[in-house]
């Protein structure tokens, strides 16, 4: 049972937020309300949801002692009754802790790890994946830093990600990701095995991050060479490197003057996420069981392309709709993992 108090505290502070923004609030806070006023609207609605099944119930059963009204209440009971547990359910749910990052955009990176030129050829089917699924969301996919291979793979990317909610569902996808195919450079028809590597970092507002200049080396190249071409070819691409941990981000947009803002943010992303890490480190013996945790070492997936098949190990889902997939469509993916990832949150608060 969830607690009636608290439910009644959550839509009064709803309504506070509803009545200040709708009065005028100062600038300053805007951001702020806006950001809880967005988080708490679909809270409030379960909980309106919740006490509607309450009255239902209680008012059917008020009927009983109606002898003319006795035999539609007795009919209509046992199913509101039924709803009652499955509403409480999904209160739980949306009563979850929060994690703060969910409602941010996201950084995306993609490295090929084992396999050569097949790796990188994966990372850039990967990328394309990603593009495709952040256009049927609505999102923005903004590619920062691109370096090709000679074959017109990957050996690098860095992508902004802006909409609703990017981070919140592009969190599971850091990992290593497996794929098993042909290789396109196989002249025996061979099935390979390669990997490439995604992290996803939340970005990180100016705010919470401070980056003292003292801290940073800022280099402007040329952003071209063989096997390595870059998104675009421009004597203004920026190099930062943060000097305390030897973090280094680079991005190759057409003005010097975006770059460094561009790279900033990116390394704000990384300074950020380094940060989570460790909080997430000092909780983990309390976690038998995280998923979407980020960690950039961890095999999460597999690409069996001759069985047309996609595994994800970590929720043992299996998805026999590899070309869908391949083609943007990784909701039912997210779906499984977010319930998942809730599920076990859930267990755990209970425990």
């Amino acid at each position: 049972m969830v607690p009636m108090d608290r439910l009644a505290q959550i839509a009064r502070r709803f309504e506070f937020i509803e009545a200040k923004l709708s009065a005028g609030a100062a600038p300053a806070e805007i951001a702020a309300l806006s950001r809880e006023y967005s988080e708490l609207k679909p809270v409030v609605a379960q909980i309106d949801a919740y006490r509607q099944s309450l009255d239902d119930l209680a008012e059917a059963e008020a009927m009983l002692a109606d002898p003319e009204m006795r035999a539609l209440a007795e009919d209509e009971i046992p199913a509101l009754k039924a709803r009652i547990p499955e509403m409480e359910q999904a209160l739980r749910i949306v009563l979850l802790p929060k994690d703060a990052a969910d409602a941010r955009p996201a950084i995306l990176e993609i490295r090929p790890g084992t396999g050569g030129e097949e790796a990188a050829l994966f990372a850039g089917d990967l990328l394309r994946m990603y593009q495709k699924y952040a256009e049927s969301q609505g999102w923005q996919f903004q590619i920062i830093d691109l370096t090709e291979s000679d074959l017109g793979g990957i050996r690098e990317l860095t992508a902004l990600i802006q909409g609703e909610g990017v981070f919140a569902k592009m969190k599971y996808e850091s990992g290593v990701h497996r794929v098993q195919r042909v290789p396109e450079t196989e002249a025996g028809g061979r099935i390979h095995t390669s990997a490439a590597t995604v992290a996803v970092l939340p970005e990180a507002e100016e705010v919470e991050i401070d980056v003292p200049a003292t801290d940073i080396r800022i280099d402007t190249m040329r952003a071209s060479g063989a096997g390595g071409q870059h998104v675009n070819t421009t004597d203004s691409a920026v190099r930062i490197t943060h000097l305390p941990t030897g973090i280094i981000v680079t991005s190759s947009e057409k003005s010097q003057h975006q770059n460094r803002a561009i790279a900033m943010q990116v390394l704000r992303a990384r300074l950020y996420e380094l940060e989570r890490e460790k909080a997430d480190s000092a909780r983990a013996a309390d976690r038998k069981a995280q998923v979407g945790s980020g960690d950039r070492s961890e095999r999460i997936r597999t690409y069996n392309f001759p069985q047309g098949r996609m595994t994800d190990h970590r929720i043992n889902l299996t998805l026999y709709a590899l070309t869908q997939i391949m083609q943007g469509d990784l909701s039912e993916t997210i779906a499984a993992l977010t319930a998942h990832d809730q599920a076990a949150k859930l267990a755990e608060m209970e425990a």
